[in-house]
């Protein structure tokens, strides 16, 4: 799939980090998945990171400042009609709004908020920024899981927020659909003791052990994997260097 400038809403349209050194993950992306890179001011102080495939944009950075508390993660977003319409459906169904709704410039329309699990995610209404440019294809983005205190819960949420549908088939596991489209999921029960709910995204790659590899010798660790799901591919969860976690995904070859 190369072209994705006509994301419906409800889907996923953007991929962010938030890192403590984007320089440093500039080299390590850059390597992993052959992305480049343009740099955006947002500020006299402050660069928006854009990273992309032969022009395609597959996700984007920005430098958390010190002393803001908020470790290295990676943030979804979704795509939605109306931001503040949305953002109060979040309130309303038992979700907490972080960051209210704001412009970027004249682009987007964004919030953040965690679900009623903790789980953080955003909304993203296009103004004229339509959001990630390929997907599916070796380094972009492919799929999302969630892994929840309470996965039940947490997908009637986001029914009701974003009308998506959920289908269980032969497993536990809960795939989101939107519309017709499966989109991500979710496993009850996963989530290790201890460990926050959260959003993981995956990268699609040729060869997961070749890149899993190739991301340890990069200074990542290893948290999950290589394992084979099957029918479905082979996939990996690593921990950059800066200590944001995401998954790296190879599909079954038809």
């Amino acid at each position: 799939m190369s072209d994705t400038s006509a994301i419906k809403p409800g889907g996923f349209n953007w991929l962010e980090l938030h890192t403590s050194d984007v320089a440093a993950a500039k080299s390590f992306y850059g390597a992993l998945f052959g992305w480049e890179f343009n740099d955006v001011p947002l500020g006299p102080d402050s660069i928006y990171t854009i990273f992309h495939m032969g022009g395609r944009s597959t996700a984007a950075a920005y430098e958390s400042g010190p002393g803001q508390g908020i470790p290295p993660h990676w943030l979804l977003y979704v795509t939605v009609a109306n931001a503040d319409a949305s953002a109060a459906k979040v309130s309303a169904l038992g979700g907490t709004i972080v960051m209210p709704p704001m412009d970027v410039m004249d682009q987007v329309r964004i919030a953040v908020f965690q679900d009623p699990t903790g789980a953080h995610i955003a909304l993203s209404q296009p103004i004229n920024h339509t959001g990630l440019g390929v997907k599916e294809e070796p380094g972009s983005f492919a799929w999302a899981d969630l892994f929840s205190t309470d996965s039940e819960k947490a997908a009637k949420f986001y029914a009701e927020l974003f009308g998506w549908t959920t289908y269980v088939e032969g497993s536990p596991y809960i795939h989101f659909k939107n519309g017709e489209e499966f989109i991500a999921g979710s496993m009850p029960g996963s989530l290790p003791e201890g460990v926050p709910s959260h959003w993981m995204p995956y990268i699609a790659v040729a060869d997961a052990d070749a890149s899993l590899a190739k991301a340890v010798s990069l200074g990542a660790k290893t948290l999950f994997g290589p394992m084979d799901l099957e029918g479905v591919g082979r996939f990996a969860s690593i921990m950059d260097p800066q200590g944001a976690a995401i998954s790296i995904y190879q599909a079954v070859q038809a």
